[in-house]
């Protein structure tokens, strides 16, 4: 028997008591599915870790589409009298689940939760679960980094398939709260708690809120499907960039009860400046690709999401872009807890965004990741897409930018409480909240694009990457940047330091003082430039074969205490714009 990994709440945003893990050993096989909804399968498998990664026990890394998990679990009589949910963290991509042999759901999308009630297919005693799963990143899906190719290569990594977040159980009533939205508001001192739920319960709702064990707001109320209630707060205790004063949330409907929390916060742009709550904050970002070298998109231990965070304020960030992969629940929670400040990002490449096809699919994926994290106080910007040129892939001459509008209006639409970047470098649409460039040039480069910015107020495209990087449009000096939004260079940097070896980079650096002082040239560069609100390096630690992170995959520092604490002073350094 496998040991059990990965048993704690996957999401504490949204915790009942009746949870049950069903991580473990479940029943395993590659194919399809359809014919074996009633068998043991051949192979088993360590649930949560994708069959390709050494934690699942199966490390199978070669290309497959198709593959089936089975598990029994053992109903009671009292499990049938109200809903009895299966939840699945995230199932990369195209899941059907079914009961005892019975279709129960089918989800689309690799990175965001579903569920569904088995009740009504379960039966008192022994009853069969079993997920089949199809993934090709071949096709024109959302994949983020994951490789196309049999092997990794350039910044294309080890594939993820199937499950790869916690599978659990919960009981609820037959009247249930589906889900709950929280809208902070600094100058009132309050919060504005939105309850959905269903079916009607006669005791009605009631939300406590509470800070470090003290009640400081209540109210009750008789509503029922979604009705939002405004709560007073007594004590006024503000979730700020290295202090994240969590408020406890306890939201009952009938016998239903929910435990949650949120953050007393607010963000937005005025001008070129981010403020939280109407202070000015500079982003310190840092690339953070989510990746493990055991468990691929997957960690081992709650402690691992932990120590990545720490890793990165040690040298001087207070933030990360999450970048193309919706990271766990249980990694934005720690985010809360200590006040680090995170771009949430949709993992937008394998998806062809000059063919509308996909985009109703594709706004559906994004709306569901919207859903699932818009009460973390860490997120602070939304960021659908990454980098979308005329097309990567085909070398297309014109571009259609609907689907990049489309999916940003999606986004504004379902979040109006968070500033959102239509593509994260590339060619920007005409609607966007801010302005975002990445550039992998050296110093001297990167001045010259900062130079243009200040003088000029633009930015242009050819300046952006080394010639032979991106395939360029029909006008190869086309404007980027049009003067009127914040600016942000949220890619920069990318360098490999490798001590006596050779690895894939942007650039090679051949010692760590060579290293030391390109880093320390682009960031006070970037930091003493008045028309940006922060930067992102990449990034914080090597994934394979791209090994141009400060740490290695291991996350193990690559350079001496002396480099370390350099870094950390210049990231530090007060910025142009919090001198305004």
């Amino acid at each position: 028997m496998k040991k059990v990994m990965r048993t704690e709440h996957p999401n504490p945003q949204f915790m009942r008591q009746s949870y049950e893990c069903l991580n473990g050993e479940w029943g395993f096989d590659f194919g399809s599915g359809k014919e074996k909804l009633n068998q043991d399968l051949s192979l088993s498998i360590n649930v949560p870790f994708a069959p390709e990664s050494v934690l699942s026990g199966v490390g199978h890394t070669g290309i497959f589409t198709d593959c089936v998990y089975t598990r029994v679990i053992d109903v009671n009589a009292q499990d049938l009298e109200g809903r009895l949910v299966l939840h699945f963290g995230a199932v990369d991509y195209l899941t059907e689940v079914y009961v005892n042999g019975k279709f129960a759901c089918r989800h689309v999308g690799g990175y965001t939760p579903f569920e569904t009630d088995i009740a009504p297919l379960c039966e008192v005693g022994k009853n069969r679960i079993t997920v089949c799963v199809h993934d090709d990143v071949r096709e024109n899906t959302a994949s983020g980094k994951q490789s196309k190719k049999e092997e990794s290569f350039g910044c294309f990594y080890t594939r993820t398939t199937g499950i790869w977040q916690t599978v659990w159980l919960e009981r609820t009533p037959k009247s249930y709260i589906r889900s709950i939205r929280v809208f902070p508001n600094v100058e009132k001192c309050s919060v504005t708690v939105e309850v959905n739920s269903m079916g009607v319960a006669e005791t009605g709702t009631e939300i406590v809120v509470s800070y470090e064990g003290k009640e400081v707001g209540r109210v009750q109320g008789d509503g029922y499907y979604r009705k939002a209630y405004e709560i007073a707060l007594s004590e006024k205790h503000l979730w700020e960039v290295g202090n994240g004063r969590l408020y406890d949330l306890t939201v009952r409907y009938g016998e239903d009860v929910v435990q949650s929390y949120f953050g007393l916060r607010e963000v937005r742009y005025e001008g070129m400046e981010f403020l939280l709550n109407g202070e000015t904050v500079y982003q310190r970002l840092v690339l953070d690709q989510g990746y493990y070298r055991k468990g691929i998109y997957t960690a081992e231990t709650e402690e691992e999401l932990v120590k990545d965070i720490h890793l990165s304020l040690a040298l001087g960030f207070n933030g990360a872009r999450l970048h193309q992969k919706v990271f766990e629940p249980r990694f934005l929670y720690h985010c809360d807890k200590l006040g680090y400040i995170v771009w949430g990002e949709y993992p937008s490449w394998g998806v062809d965004t000059s063919n509308t096809d996909y985009l109703g699919r594709y706004c559906d994926e994004c709306k569901e990741m919207i859903e699932r994290d818009f009460n973390h106080p860490s997120i602070i910007t939304w960021c659908p897409i990454n980098e979308a040129w005329c097309d990567l892939d085909d070398n297309k001459k014109n571009r259609d930018v609907r689907f990049i509008e489309a999916v940003y209006y999606t986004c504004k639409a379902l979040d109006k409480t968070r500033p959102c970047v239509d593509t994260s470098g590339g060619f920007h649409c005409e609607k966007t909240d801010l302005y975002d460039y990445h550039c992998y040039l050296l110093p001297d480069e990167m001045k010259s694009i900062l130079k243009e910015l200040m003088e000029k107020n633009t930015l242009t495209v050819d300046m952006l990457y080394a010639p032979d990087w991106v395939v360029a449009c029909e006008d190869e000096k086309k404007l980027v940047y049009r003067g009127d939004l914040p600016v942000n260079c949220s890619e920069y940097g990318g360098s490999a330091f490798v001590p006596g070896g050779q690895a894939w980079g942007y650039h090679t650096c051949a010692t760590e003082e060579e290293f030391i002082d390109q880093y320390v040239a682009l960031t006070e560069s970037i930091i003493d430039c008045p028309n940006l609100s922060g930067f992102c390096y990449t990034q914080l630690y090597d994934v394979e074969q791209e090994q141009n992170g400060l740490y290695d995959y291991d996350r193990n520092s690559k350079f001496s205490k002396e480099g370390m604490e350099t870094i950390k002073a210049c990231n530090q350094k007060i910025s142009a714009i919090e001198k305004l």
